[in-house]
């Protein structure tokens, strides 16, 4: 089928959400795990394309380097994918127009139940993995671990992960209690993570707010028992350093 764009009717945020597909070749025939592939903050569904990740399956597909898998990406907005609030909102506010309401519970309870009944997929936590670039890799991060009954693994590609709540957060949370409630890092320091692998990744020129961070979470994963790696490589915080990447990600998610 390669790559094409669905939609997804979605009650909790009362709209259209789109989504972009990869499915390879003979999909049909065999039941298949899935990847959820999120964007950063700026992008959108189209963060398939712009990386041709069909393209890299394909080719590592029929090179025996990885097994064949559904990738999804979801369009998020700008949304963090959290629980902002109740109802959609779109607020205009000091860092532009800011997206609100309960996209966690899209990604968990409808876009996921969407992708198995509308696909041929291995419905089960072994066969289904979250990952994400820069705020799509903080999402990946947070839902992950907050829902391993969902996922066997998680990628946080250059993630937008910090130390401490900064003023910019203030869009998307109440206070800073709603803030570490969402938070990888703290939520990694009050769980225990058994047959979770996880991939953190950042690049040496990137912010160093993010990379230490980043080690931090690092760091508190392996002591919970996860089987995780981190690996700071070359490049910078943008689209260049996921593409130079990119066969190591889907490597790590279905090699």
């Amino acid at each position: 089928m390669g790559l094409k764009t669905d939609k997804v009717e979605s009650l909790v945020l009362g709209k259209t959400m789109n989504l972009s597909v990869y499915c390879p070749d003979g999909y049909e025939k065999n039941a298949l795990p899935v990847l959820y592939f999120l964007h950063g903050r700026t992008g959108d569904e189209q963060l398939l394309k712009q990386l041709e990740m069909n393209t890299a399956a394909e080719k590592l597909i029929k090179s025996g380097k990885i097994k064949p898998m559904i990738i999804v990406c979801p369009n998020l907005d700008n949304s963090r994918g959290i629980n902002s609030s109740e109802i959609y909102q779109e607020i205009n506010g000091k860092y532009g127009v800011v997206y609100k309401g309960r996209y966690e519970d899209y990604i968990v309870d409808e876009m996921i139940t969407y992708v198995d009944q509308t696909f041929y997929t291995i419905k089960d936590r072994s066969a289904r993995y979250i990952g994400g670039i820069s705020s799509g890799g903080y999402t990946a991060l947070s839902i992950g671990l907050r829902h391993p009954e969902l996922f066997s693994k998680i990628g946080g590609h250059m993630p937008a992960v910090d130390l401490s709540y900064e003023e910019e957060d203030e869009c998307y949370f109440a206070d800073e209690a709603m803030w570490l409630k969402y938070d990888p890092i703290s939520v990694a320091t009050k769980s225990t993570f058994e047959n979770m692998q996880v991939f953190l990744d950042d690049g040496k020129d990137d912010e160093g707010r993010f990379y230490r961070a980043c080690e931090e979470l690092f760091g508190i994963l392996q002591r919970s028992g996860a089987d995780v790696q981190y690996h700071l490589l070359e490049g910078h915080h943008n689209l260049e350093y996921v593409l130079s990447n990119l066969e190591m990600y889907l490597r790590f998610y279905n090699g």
